[in-house]
């Protein structure tokens, strides 16, 4: 466990943010490379071929089958940005063994606790060594748990020849929180049947559904005049913003749904009279209630336009990712192969959809089916975010017992 939790320490403490307003640059930010180029010494170093990293910051790698009869080539897939909803820079880990499951102290000197009264999935990982920031940062267990656990289990394969495995593939994309994790990468380069993201929470999560996806621009156009002369005059395009997010679903939003439920997501909102921008997601389990949801959200900007008899209002929408629902259970034997993977390592498996997306829901329209499998960490994109460090080492575990199933299986 030591030596995951040192890996995990060293891949953290490298700021690999991503930038949603940078649609341009692939990656989105140039410190993702950093961590990258680490990754890519650190893959050689263990032992694995075939070690490339391609100019859009894609890396590949390949470990060889050790068996002589015909195996299915798999792959697993982690991303290395963070997400931009809470900095990244400067993480502080800390160890908290034994969890007696009680408060824990990030920051004393801010005040920053981590509660079970509040995060109560904290109590099932009594005992246990939780790992924290000092509350200041995110922690990046989205997703550097994965990377982790992927390098620390080629590594043990590599190690342990007496554990018979076909030909694998691990892959690490930049950009994926920002939705383009996927958009680049080579699918037929890849060169694998099937893959596994290692990009969930809680131990033993297994998930092969996700939203429908897409993101939403709404910019709104006022008129600046002098207030005491503004009568009749002024359009400030600050009310013309609360008057669109008003007009959405107050019980549409990602604070008051759960399970199969969609939402619309208000992440960003700057302005003043003469300009405001909204940034929005919106999702939804269903396609055909996605689609409505879309047609949704442009019906409210086309009333308040109405209204005002003028296109102050102009949303532009961008799907960014589907259901892979759709592309896995044709193949349900790859989720089939980690479900036992778990149970023989004696995990429960959750079977349940994402509320949110992996790199998989956008590969697996590319042609390479790509169930979603716990990497360990909880409470994603903030400063309470936390992972046991025991759940690294079983997420490790169940890559291994995967490897080695396949093999088996395919005798």
């Amino acid at each position: 466990m030591q030596q995951i939790i040192d890996r995990f320490f060293r891949y953290i403490k490298i700021d690999t943010q991503s930038d949603p307003n940078n649609e341009e640059a692939f990656p989105s930010t140039e410190k993702q490379w950093d961590l990258a180029n680490l990754l890519v010494e650190e893959l050689k170093g263990i032992g694995m071929q075939d070690v490339t990293i391609d100019n859009h910051c894609y890396i590949m790698a390949t470990l060889p089958s050790n068996v002589s009869h015909k195996v299915p080539t798999i792959g697993f897939i982690s991303h290395i940005d963070t997400s931009p909803d809470f900095t990244g820079t400067n993480v502080k880990p800390q160890l908290h063994k034994n969890y007696d499951g009680k408060d824990i102290i990030l920051n004393e000197k801010e005040n920053i606790v981590l509660s079970p009264d509040y995060f109560e999935d904290l109590l099932l990982y009594k005992g246990q060594t939780i790992i924290t920031t000092d509350g200041t940062t995110l922690l990046g267990a989205d997703d550097k748990a994965g990377i982790t656990e992927i390098i620390t289990a080629m590594e043990y394969l590599i190690q342990h020849p007496e554990i018979k495995h076909g030909k694998i593939r691990v892959g690490f994309t930049p950009d994926e929180e920002v939705g383009k994790g996927a958009h680049k990468f080579d699918v037929k380069k890849f060169g694998a049947d099937w893959a596994y993201t290692m990009d969930g929470s809680q131990v033993g999560e297994l998930e092969y559904e996700n939203f429908n996806a897409a993101g939403a621009k709404v910019v709104i156009t006022g008129r600046i005049v002098h207030p005491g002369y503004a009568k009749g005059k002024m359009v400030n395009s600050m009310l013309i913003a609360a008057d669109f997010i008003n007009a959405l679903p107050k019980n549409e939003t990602p604070q008051t749904t759960e399970g199969y439920e969609g939402f619309f997501h208000l992440y960003g909102n700057t302005g003043n009279v003469e300009k405001s921008e909204l940034g929005f997601i919106i999702r939804d389990h269903d396609r055909q209630k996605f689609e409505a949801r879309k047609e949704q959200f442009l019906a409210v900007a086309n009333k308040i336009n109405e209204d005002l008899g003028q296109e102050a209002i102009k949303v532009e929408i961008k799907d960014q990712y589907f259901n892979m629902r759709e592309k896995v259970e044709p193949v349900m034997h790859i989720v089939d192969i980690a479900e036992e993977a778990m149970k023989q390592l004696g995990i429960k498996p959750l079977i349940k959809a994402i509320r949110g997306g992996t790199d998989g829901s956008q590969l697996s329209y590319m042609g390479l089916p790509c169930p979603n499998i716990f990497a360990g960490g909880h409470n994603f994109h903030g400063r309470f975010e936390y992972v046991p460090a025991e759940s690294l080492v079983k997420a490790t575990n169940v890559i291994v017992k995967i490897a080695e199933l396949t093999a088996g299986k395919y005798r």
